[in-house]
């Protein structure tokens, strides 16, 4: 027992050791993203390189892979939590190992070039500029994905990445549930032409105003200012480098104001989930969300089935017309509420109703298909991109930037992630039939305690961190596994109300 003691040191300090790592790259991320000065990019990517290839000699050695094989020999002697940490560890090991560490730590160094890039060319809607970098990017996934050789089709080795056992069957499945009951459902609503009250759109939202009322939702959601920050960034975004320093970037427009209200609430509750992580698990790897799909559910949860709901208009409608009393003098709780769930096609992703949102999510996800697939290289995206918004929403983008450069995740890599957005939406409808079990979460919301909502996901999804997986956090939470069916019916439920189909 002494010697498994010792071994279970050493991997703890090892673990420390690269969640040290891992934390300086985060804080440099940050720092890019925020505040780092434009011509920094050369001099930023050269340290990633060198902190990336320190983490890489750091945990890829015959030391760590005999000390894993050493405790999985010895499983019958760990608890369940060492047993947990042992597993993630040689998972994390072999995922890495496969790839020759001169290629590791120059693709960290490309994602720093690429995203400079991206950003340049979001701001001129020029692809062409950012176009070789993202072919490179593909290619080293696509060596990626040869290296790692999980079998069935290539897509699925950076499906897994972010939700593990997602594979091409179970989310085409997935999306094609979605699509036969969304797509009837948007043509309903389309031919009933109602008129949405417009004046979160026809009105000048001033910006210090917009700062004010995020500043007041991150209190009324709980959101610890002394263990986090928010700022601004191009892209909206959550970065946690531990529960105690968490941090979150959200976007204002003048002419749209419900644009910052619902990024600030969604990466609130991406927030609030690593904020709430257990301090048992303590400076680890392992204390951070267990997946991109529970991780999407929590800012899903509270940007959706929370911040769109008629209940959060009922409990938060005076304290946004504190700050803008002139434009929304005329507008009532209700009136807030059809607005933010005004269904309208349009371009840019993250400003979509909820209801469209999904086919946003299904186009990048046929396209990464089609990528790994071979059928697609970075130069036939902006075409392919703007024919699936024709065909799925009868739009079609007036420039790149509304485009195929409208978000920041395949510049930094993030093949694979776009499916959790969906998947997420889905696990959040589920979690909310479960909590209403326990407790009205219409009567929380307006009553203005978010607090029981946050306690109960911190209970039941957040303290685990990585020490469950997706379908074991479903199976704790609901008593039931994942269950796309309660998010079809509250799309039908929600929208059928709204629109008295």
């Amino acid at each position: 027992m002494t010697m498994i003691n010792d071994y279970m040191n050493q991997l703890n300090k090892l673990d420390r050791q690269l969640n040290a790592l891992g934390f300086c790259q985060n804080l440099v991320f940050w720092d890019a993203a925020t505040l780092a000065p434009k011509n920094a990019v050369t001099p930023r990517g050269t340290a990633l390189a060198e902190v990336s290839e320190l983490y890489y000699n750091l945990f890829i050695t015959p030391e760590t892979d005999t000390l894993l094989n050493s405790l999985e020999a010895s499983k019958e002697s760990l608890t369940k939590d060492e047993q947990i940490k042992v597993d993630f560890f040689r998972e994390l090991y072999d995922q890495t190992a496969c790839i020759p560490v001169g290629e590791y730590a120059a693709f960290s160094k490309l994602k720093t070039e690429s995203s400079a890039a991206w950003e340049n060319a979001k701001a001129s809607g020029d692809f062409s500029t950012f176009e070789p970098y993202l072919q490179q990017v593909i290619d080293f996934q696509r060596k990626y994905i040869h290296y790692r050789d999980l079998g069935g089709h290539p897509y699925n080795t950076l499906l897994n990445d972010y939700e593990k056992g997602l594979t091409v069957e179970t989310a085409d499945l997935f999306f094609d549930q979605l699509r036969q009951t969304i797509v009837p459902l948007l043509k309903k609503i389309t031919e009933k032409n109602k008129q949405t009250p417009a004046f979160f759109t026809d009105a000048t939202y001033s910006i210090d105003g917009q700062k004010a009322f995020s500043q007041l939702i991150l209190d009324k959601m709980n959101f610890n200012l002394e263990s986090g920050i928010i700022a601004e960034s191009v892209h909206p975004f959550t970065l946690n480098m531990d529960p105690n320093d968490v941090r979150i970037t959200t976007t204002y427009q003048e002419d749209y104001a419900l644009s910052s209200i619902y990024s600030t609430i969604h990466e609130c509750g991406h927030g609030l989930y690593e904020q709430n992580i257990s301090e048992d698990i303590g400076f680890s790897k392992l204390a951070t969300g267990t997946s991109m799909g529970i991780h999407e559910s929590q800012s899903r949860i509270y940007e959706n089935n929370v911040g769109r709901s008629l209940a959060f208009w009922q409990a938060y409608f005076e304290d946004l017309r504190q700050f803008f009393p002139e434009q929304l003098k005329e507008a009532t709780p209700k009136a807030c509420y059809e607005a933010s769930n005004n269904v309208k096609a349009s371009l840019i992703r993250i400003e979509a109703d909820e209801l469209t949102y999904s086919l946003h999510i299904m186009i990048r996800y046929e396209l990464e298909k089609a990528i790994f697939e071979g059928v697609l290289e970075a130069k036939d995206l902006p075409e392919a991109w703007n024919k699936k918004y024709h065909d799925y929403l009868g739009l079609t983008p007036s420039n790149d930037a509304e485009g195929v450069l409208q978000d920041v995740h395949w510049s930094e890599g993030l093949f694979g992630y776009f499916p959790s957005y969906a998947l997420g939406s889905a696990y959040a409808c589920q979690f909310e039939a479960a909590m209403n079990k326990e407790f009205s979460v219409k009567e929380a919301i307006t009553s203005d305690n978010l607090d029981q909502i946050n306690q109960w996901l911190k209970e039941h999804i957040h303290r685990f961190g990585c020490m469950k997986t997706p379908d074991e956090i479903i199976q704790y939470a609901t008593n039931e596994p994942f269950n796309p069916q309660y998010f079809l019916d509250y799309l039908v439920e929600k929208y059928s109300d709204l629109y008295a189909l």
